[in-house]
């Protein structure tokens, strides 16, 4: 079995982050920092070189895979900020549906800009979601 190609690194967050650009994507991906480190209470990681995670998981598929990854987090890139919603959307439609302009995968949310969002339904959803990856998985930092 392979490894994750996606692993924790020792690179500095807020190194990472003040190359971010443009401005305002920059200024959005401190303010996600700010509000995953309150919600989390976890020290923000880089994973690989461009997504920002906090705490970690591991899990183990049917298949025998197996290996960790961040209980949720976030990638500032050039077309959208993505968050990290690690258990899917199916469970926050009314919080998606409060949110604002957003599109969504199975567990990634885009947001071109947070400004004209409803930040506290964005709250909810990586709170509630983090909350069910600890009851899911095993966890750390406990």
């Amino acid at each position: 079995m392979s490894a994750n190609k996606t692993q924790p690194t020792d690179a500095d967050v807020d190194t990472y982050l003040a190359g971010v650009e443009p401005t305002r994507r920059r200024e959005d991906a401190v303010t996600v920092l700010k509000l995953m480190k309150r919600i989390t209470r976890f020290k923000p990681v880089m994973w690989g070189e461009s997504m920002v995670g906090f705490g970690r998981y591991h899990y183990k598929y049917a298949s025998g895979r197996e290996g960790d990854y961040f209980l949720t987090g976030f990638a500032p890139r050039k077309a959208a900020m993505t968050i990290y919603i690690m258990p899917g959307f199916k469970q926050y439609a009314p919080q998606l549906e409060r949110l604002g302009k957003h599109r969504h995968s199975s567990s990634c949310l885009y947001l071109t800009r947070l400004d004209g969002l409803d930040l506290k339904a964005l709250e909810e959803i990586i709170r509630d979601s983090v909350k069910r990856m600890k009851e899911m998985y095993e966890w750390w930092p406990k």
